[in-house]
């Protein structure tokens, strides 16, 4: 299972596993628009059902999982990438929103990593992995109380679940993504963002969300057993850049 999965980097690692032979199941707020990834995934020969998730509701969470149960009988891999995010100056962050992307980037992963766990424990394998974000590792910007601190969490959470599951063969590791070409940066990051973005990568530019995806891709894999608790930087080298044009 993918959340956020019908569009973004969500679709990729869709993509990227139902390629793999993985039967994916698109899991979005969106069933209109999970419904049309899942078609094109089974158009180019994949195995892909749409599924409705508000990953923020407990009771949307337990009936979707319920359905996975029922009708697959099993969850191997479950990848957390359903988010959202606003930019407001921090004196005045609303707090509305501030609850809203906590419920929904955290408490979300939460309830959806601990349903996918329970069918996990059952056949002794699972993996889960958390979408992050270097915003959770670096303060990015100005107007990201929320959205930081929710990707902050994320990656502590992470631990705790590998912690705690790793008995049970199932790891758990975060990608934290730099900046990626979404649609939710394609609203968020102007222009000028993005050239001064830019500009503080190496790699002076922003990533692809197959680029992503890859790294996905190998944490859920047999050759990714013995790691676990991890968060992957997949950043251009901004987390290990200081000041550029020296």
């Amino acid at each position: 299972m993918i959340t956020g999965g019908a569009k973004g980097i969500g679709a990729e690692v869709c993509a990227r596993l139902a390629g793999l032979g993985h039967h994916v199941l698109v899991a979005d707020l969106d069933l209109d628009a999970a419904t049309a990834t899942a078609n094109e995934l089974r158009a180019a020969g994949g195995q892909a059902s749409a599924l409705a998730l508000n990953v923020g509701d407990a009771a949307s969470v337990a009936a979707a999982f319920g359905r996975v149960e029922r009708e697959q009988g099993r969850c191997d891999i479950l990848v957390n990438s359903a988010g959202i995010a606003k930019v407001f100056p921090f004196i005045d962050f609303p707090l509305e929103n501030f609850q809203a992307t906590m419920n929904v980037n955290v408490t979300g992963t939460l309830l959806c990593a601990q349903a996918a766990a329970r069918l996990m424990v059952k056949r002794g394998w699972g993996r889960i992995v958390n979408i992050a974000s270097v915003a959770g590792m670096r303060a990015v910007g100005s107007g990201r109380t929320a959205y930081g601190t929710s990707k902050g969490a994320v990656i502590a959470l992470t631990r705790q679940m590998a912690v705690e599951l790793a008995e049970h063969g199932i790891t758990a590791n975060a990608v934290a993504p730099g900046p990626v070409d979404t649609p939710m940066t394609q609203v968020l990051h102007t222009a000028q963002f993005r050239a001064e973005y830019s500009k503080a990568i190496p790699m002076n530019r922003y990533g692809t969300c197959g680029e992503i995806a890859s790294a996905v891709v190998y944490l859920v894999s047999e050759d990714a057993r013995y790691v676990t608790g991890i968060s992957m930087p997949v950043d251009g080298g901004f987390l290990a850049s200081g000041a550029r044009g020296l």
